[in-house]
């Protein structure tokens, strides 16, 4: 985000985690991350790496420690809760931990996100219902269940 121009990241390089993520998936998105290719300036990213099993993090962990000396330079970002910062992954990387305060206030990374995730020609595509022609929204109520 350090400029306009800068894409959002690409589906390769986020892992959203979830309880049922399986080790098979944490494993490729690894070696997307540490085996060295023509892939440029990628910066990968783990999001909620504390949702993930025990067993999981375990293996993650393992093949991370054996692939890691394949590329020095590699670009890897694991974010978690505050609130479950002991789980496995997370302990096994404290050494590494960085507390993160954004650096840009909300009016600009909303600008950014409006930029990247605004249709061109909205004709025809979901993006006519949100505001301003975006291709994606939060729908959101205050009554659960109430016909989102």
């Amino acid at each position: 985000m350090n400029s306009p121009e800068q894409p959002l990241p690409t589906f390769d390089e986020v892992l959203l985690c979830t309880p049922q993520s399986s080790a098979e998936q944490v494993g490729l998105f690894l070696r997307r991350c540490l085996i060295p290719c023509q892939a440029g300036d990628k910066i990968y990213t783990m999001l909620y790496a504390d949702e993930l099993s025990y067993d999981v993090s375990c293996r993650a962990e393992e093949l991370f420690q054996h692939l890691q000396c394949y590329n020095s330079s590699y670009r890897l970002i694991i974010l978690c809760s505050c609130e479950r910062e002991n789980s496995y992954l997370l302990s096994a990387f404290s050494h590494c931990k960085v507390h993160m305060i954004p650096q840009r206030s909300r009016a600009e990374i909303q600008q950014y996100l409006q930029r990247h995730f605004r249709v061109a020609q909205p004709s025809g595509s979901a993006a006519a219902v949100f505001k301003e022609h975006m291709c994606v929204g939060i729908v959101s109520s205050k009554r659960a269940g109430m016909g989102k």
